[in-house]
C-alpha cells in the first residue's frame, strides 16, 4: 500500500530509526522530517499527508498539543517513551501507540494495523458503509462468530484467554489481551491489566471504577491519568 507520512520528533536518532524502518518494510513515502511541532504545523499548512508519526514529549509544543490543533480526522501513530499517555492518545484519530525503543517486530505489527485501517476506510467509502459497520470474526470452540465492534462492551483478560463481552453475548477466545489491544483503535481503551473497554458504552466513572451496566471495572494507576484526561476532554 502506498501512503504518505511525516515524522515529528525532536530526537534525530528516533527520526532516523523510523525512516529506516519505513524504508525497509513498506512502500510508504516520507514527505518530511520535522524536529518540533512548529515545523510540522508549517509543513501541514501547505501539504497533505495520510499519516503522522508523532512524538509526545517535545519542547515548545507537545505531541498532544499538536494533535489537538490538527483536523480530527488526521491519522496519527504516537511514538513515545511514556506509556501513561496511551489512553489520552485515543481521543484523536490514533491508529497505534508505539513505545520507544521501537523494535522491528513491534513496528511490523503497527504497519499491519495502519494498512488495515486505511484499507477499511477505502472499503467503507466504496460501499458507503460507516465505521459502525466494522466487524470481526472470533472463534469460540468450533464456531466462528461475526461480531460488530460497536456492540462490544469490554474485553477481559483471563491468562491465556480473553472474554469478549457484548450486550447480547459473551465469548471466550484463546488469545492474550495484549494481542487484542494491538488490533484495536478508538473508542477502545486499556484501563487495567485485565480490561479494555469501549468508551462509548460507559455509564459512569466513580471511585476509581468504570461502570458498564452492572459490571464494575477497576482503573489501574498506570492508566488512570490518561483515561481521566480523555474523560475531561469530553466533559461539559
Amino acid at each position: 500500500m502506498s501512503l504518505t507520512c511525516i515524522l515529528v520528533d525532536d530526537e534525530p536518532n528516533a527520526v532516523s530509526l523510523l525512516e529506516v524502518l519505513i524504508g525497509q518494510t513498506t512502500s510508504w513515502q516520507v514527505l518530511a522530517k520535522c524536529y518540533d511541532g512548529i515545523q510540522a504545523i508549517a509543513f501541514l499548512k501547505k501539504n497533505k499527508v495520510d499519516l503522522i508519526f508523532l512524538d509526545i514529549n517535545m519542547p515548545q509544543l507537545t505531541g498532544m498539543e499538536l494533535a489537538a490543533l490538527l483536523p480530527k480526522s488526521t491519522k496519527i501513530v504516537f511514538t513515545t517513551a511514556y506509556a501513561e499517555y496511551a489512553a489520552e492518545s485515543y481521543g484523536f484519530a490514533t491508529i497505534d501507540y508505539l513505545l520507544k525503543p521501537i523494535t522491528l517486530k513491534r513496528f511490523l505489527s503497527a504497519t499491519e494495523k495502519i494498512e488495515s485501517a486505511f484499507s477499511q476506510e477505502v472499503a467503507n467509502e466504496t460501499t458507503g458503509k460507516k465505521d459502525s459497520d466494522n466487524y470481526f470474526f472470533v472463534k469460540s470452540g468450533k464456531t466462528w462468530k461475526n461480531i460488530l465492534l460497536d456492540s462490544i462492551l469490554y474485553f477481559e483478560g483471563e491468562k491465556e484467554y480473553v472474554r469478549v463481552v457484548s450486550a447480547a453475548d459473551e465469548l471466550l477466545i484463546y488469545r492474550r489481551l495484549k494481542e487484542i489491544e494491538e488490533q484495536l483503535q478508538a473508542p477502545f481503551i486499556r484501563v487495567h491489566h485485565s480490561y479494555i473497554v469501549n468508551i462509548k458504552m460507559l455509564d459512569k466513572v466513580q471511585d476509581n471504577h468504570i461502570y458498564i451496566g452492572n459490571k464494575q471495572i477497576p482503573i489501574s494507576d498506570k492508566f488512570r491519568s490518561g483515561f481521566m484526561e480523555m474523560i475531561k476532554q469530553r466533559a461539559f
